[in-house]
């Protein structure tokens, strides 16, 4: 196994479940994020640029919309301009006039945007309407370095941008928050018994039939109709507490990186496990016979072949009933299983139908 491989088992022991605010388990339907994309120009690099045919019609197209005619049979390239695709997150009830923080990447072959500009660029939402207009100065956290030989040294990645402040919203996304004689609270993490929870919580500060469950998810909770009396409202109900339920037993595994993380309430039912390796080594040697000259015999080259079987060490230990998290751990540090082997462990008693848990692998 590579000597670099390095395991990482992250245990939830504690049985202690702390209550949360009902703002930080769930949100509410219809009050989100809406995603804004958007392509223009970053002019001002430093020899930096792309020149792909796209990068020049757009530039020509800008010159043109400024009145500058180009001959058809001139191509306007230039190192110091960069075509970008441009994106960013439009936060629910975000007003005209109000500025959001926008990301520049490049699309072409630009190796760095560092020290550009880019110009007035709308961004667009799904629905193919303009709901922000970007512009302004690139902080770019990477740079790089290139050599005549061609030689190049790039820290972070240089090719990728933002702009702080750098959209004006335009549009105003409308929702459904102000409309009806309700409003549905999504839980985070879907789960029967603190979706019941959260139905209790609000019912017995506002009365009885104030909540009530629609699913795992979503709570259905009776509002005013007043706006105002409605973000009052909102403004009680997150801030009540309630205890979640127990996360669902799980292992999660990623393979990648050796880190296993085990949730407090997996068990293991009655089972033996081994642990060990085998080991077989084959080797070739090449021997060399020499005759009787005399006799009128060849030399000939003889292979002899070795073969070495190795079992190792091996090791069994035993789970009884109902055996806990922290039994498990203890048998396997005592075997001195390695993070490969840890892994294969647990996939065959997941397999035998011991282990009762999910095993995730990522």
């Amino acid at each position: 196994m590579n000597k670099f491989f390095m395991s990482v088992l992250v245990l939830f022991l504690s049985s202690q479940v702390f209550a949360e605010r009902i703002k930080d388990i769930s949100s509410v339907a219809g009050v989100r994020n809406n995603q804004l994309v958007g392509y223009g120009l970053v002019v001002g690099l430093d020899g930096t640029g792309d020149k792909t045919s796209f990068t020049s019609q757009t530039f020509r197209n800008m010159l043109n919309n400024f009145g500058v005619a180009i001959p058809p049979t001139t191509n306007p390239s230039s190192k110091n301009i960069a075509a970008v695709a441009i994106h960013a997150e439009l936060p629910p009830f975000a007003k005209p006039g109000q500025t959001i923080d926008v990301t520049v990447s490049a699309i072409g072959d630009s190796k760095s945007l560092r020290g550009g500009s880019l110009l007035m660029a709308p961004l667009k939402g799904a629905d193919g309407q303009v709901y922000a207009i970007s512009q302004g100065n690139l902080v770019v956290s990477g740079f790089g370095a290139e050599g005549r030989d061609g030689s190049r040294l790039s820290v972070n990645v240089p090719s990728v941008g933002r702009i702080p402040n750098g959209a004006t919203v335009e549009r105003t996304v409308p929702n459904a928050f102000a409309h009806g004689d309700s409003l549905v609270l999504n839980l985070n993490h879907p789960d029967f018994t603190t979706s019941r929870r959260v139905a209790e919580e609000i019912n017995s500060l506002l009365g009885a039939n104030t909540a009530s469950t629609i699913d795992a998810t979503s709570i259905r909770v009776r509002a005013p109709r007043d706006p105002g009396q409605r973000v009052s409202f909102i403004s009680v109900l997150e801030n009540l507490e309630v205890t979640p339920a127990k996360e669902v037993a799980k292992i999660i595994i990623n393979s990648r990186t050796g880190t296993i993380v085990i949730g407090q309430d997996v068990r293991v039912s009655p089972v033996a496990v081994t642990h060990g390796g085998l080991t077989v080594a084959i080797t070739e040697n090449l021997d060399v016979n020499q005759p009787n000259t005399l006799a009128g015999g060849e030399t000939v080259i003889t292979p002899r072949t070795g073969i070495e079987v190795d079992e190792g060490s091996g090791h069994m230990f035993e789970f009884s009933p109902g055996t806990s998290l922290q039994d498990i751990v203890e048998a396997v540090n005592q075997v001195g299983a390695a993070p490969g082997d840890l892994m294969a462990i647990l996939e065959a008693l997941k397999q035998a139908g011991a282990l009762k848990a999910e095993l995730i692998v990522i």
